[in-house]
């Protein structure tokens, strides 16, 4: 912040203070230190406002240009990231098998509670493997509580296997002692039990992630 604009918040701040804005608010509503506003305030007279008022603060500039850094920056990613070539999802299927997939022997499956990384992996499985639908299997985790058929159908929709081959859910008592937040429509795991399929991508994985080979 330049010369000037230290003057401009000083002088804010000392009228805002003599409204009667604690320090906090000032602070929030300036986007600097309460420190700072303290040492610009200390000899200005002031009435703290009545709670219900003090209450009603002005616009946070810290939470908006947060918000504004974020709309930016997902804008420069999708910009940056483009449409997918063929080889690129080949490889980003990869990178998110490797980290979230199943290593065991003729076991290709994945289990996740965000939908869109759910989506991408059956997408990217039928993609670059001979799949028979019909060996597709989904299993649902979800809190007693929660709305299993609603879950279902989500699920059912997001991964394309039918209802049908669903196995038997499994409902978890919440425990608050661990966490108190639950995922409404629970974690999904998708599955596919094929040793070939299963060591294509672990081949695969192999040739992009070598090991102790830096890139």
């Amino acid at each position: 912040m330049g010369y000037r604009g230290k003057v401009v918040h000083q002088q804010r701040a000392r009228e805002l203070r003599a409204e009667g804005r604690t320090l906090l608010d000032i602070a929030t509503q300036l986007g600097t230190a309460k420190s700072s506003v303290s040492l610009w305030v200390r000899d200005v007279q002031f009435e703290p406002l009545p709670r219900t008022q003090a209450r009603q603060r002005g616009p946070n500039i810290l939470a908006r240009r947060k918000q504004e850094q974020i709309a930016r920056l997902l804008a420069e990613g999708r910009a940056r990231v483009g449409t997918l070539s063929e080889r690129e999802f080949l490889m980003a299927g990869i990178a998110l098998y490797a980290g979230e997939g199943s290593k065991r022997d003729g076991d290709v499956s994945l289990a996740n509670s965000d939908a869109r990384l759910v989506a991408f992996f059956c997408r990217w499985l039928r993609e670059f493997f001979a799949v028979e639908e019909c060996r597709l299997r989904a299993r649902l985790y979800l809190h007693d509580g929660l709305n299993l058929d609603e879950a279902t159908g989500f699920w059912e929709e997001v991964t394309g296997i039918p209802r049908s081959q669903f196995l038997s859910p499994y409902r978890a008592v919440p425990d608050a002692t661990i966490r108190a937040s639950k995922h409404v429509r629970g974690c999904i795991s998708v599955r596919y039990s094929c040793s070939r399929t299963h060591r294509q991508i672990m081949g695969l994985s192999a040739a992009l992630f070598p090991s102790w080979q830096r890139i």
